[in-house]
């Protein structure tokens, strides 16, 4: 099946609640195959625009287009910041990934499969049978992952994952997401805090400040400038030989 060539497309597009607008004029094209990050202070809207793309909340003005194959229920797959099951309730990994299959239809042979599939990609290749609460912090957000995967989803939305997680856990994490990303031609969009990963691992990057977003590719969307508007302190952005980039921060003298 042929890729259509805009995935979502906002077009001036006002989000908010009520007469509320969180976010105005937004104008933002994500494309099959695109890696964007998300990035910028609590409370400037990047949950909405979620939302938006989700197809759980209409502009009040402008307009949003969503391929209505690319985005169908069945091809979104979503990643919350941290499972909501109750610890006392025991749980297989299988049972925990298979929990995203639900709503789709699926033989048993094709969820099987499926669930082979997600945990090879994440690293728990035959791990479906271990006691879910039993594993590390960063092995459960891989699983978190992998319940998105089952879906064989094509847009994989993430929303801040990392948190928690100590720093080998978030690498191994991004790892996963960029191989993904890389090899299955998914597209994602990675909402987080921590614009040492964009630096990393970015393709496109939208920065969210007092109600407005912009965004593009990495190359001209992540500078110095654009960074240090968005987060009201000095970011350098420093381009390395080898094409990727790092950033340091005003009164942190370290570059990550």
């Amino acid at each position: 099946m042929t890729l259509p060539e805009i995935a979502l497309r906002l077009e001036h597009a006002r989000l908010g609640y009520g007469r509320r607008a969180v976010l105005a004029d937004v104008n933002l094209t994500i494309r099959p195959g695109d890696l964007w990050f998300f990035l910028g202070p609590n409370g400037t809207g990047k949950t909405t625009l979620l939302r938006a793309l989700l197809g759980t909340l209409d502009p009040q003005e402008g307009r949003v287009y969503r391929d209505a194959e690319f985005l169908s229920h069945r091809h979104v797959g979503f990643v919350p910041q941290r499972c909501e099951l109750h610890p006392a309730l025991p749980t297989t990994i299988r049972e925990f990934v298979l929990l995203g299959t639900v709503g789709i239809r699926q033989d048993k042979r094709e969820a099987m499969h499926s669930l082979e599939w997600a945990l090879s990609q994440v690293g728990l290749d035959g791990m479906a049978a271990r006691d879910y609460w039993h594993l590390s912090g960063g092995q459960r957000q891989r699983a978190l992952v992998a319940r998105a995967l089952v879906r064989r989803p094509k847009l994989l939305i993430l929303d801040e994952p990392t948190n928690g997680l100590d720093l080998a856990a978030e690498d191994a994490l991004l790892r996963c997401i960029e191989r993904l990303n890389r090899h299955e031609g998914l597209t994602v969009v990675f909402v987080t805090h921590d614009i040492t990963l964009a630096a990393r691992y970015a393709k496109q990057v939208a920065l969210f400040r007092e109600g407005s977003v912009t965004g593009g590719p990495k190359e001209t969307a992540f500078t110095t400038e654009e960074l240090t508007r968005t987060y009201g302190v000095r970011v350098d952005v420093v381009r390395q030989p080898d094409g990727t980039s790092s950033v340091r921060m005003e009164g942190n003298g370290a570059t990550a």
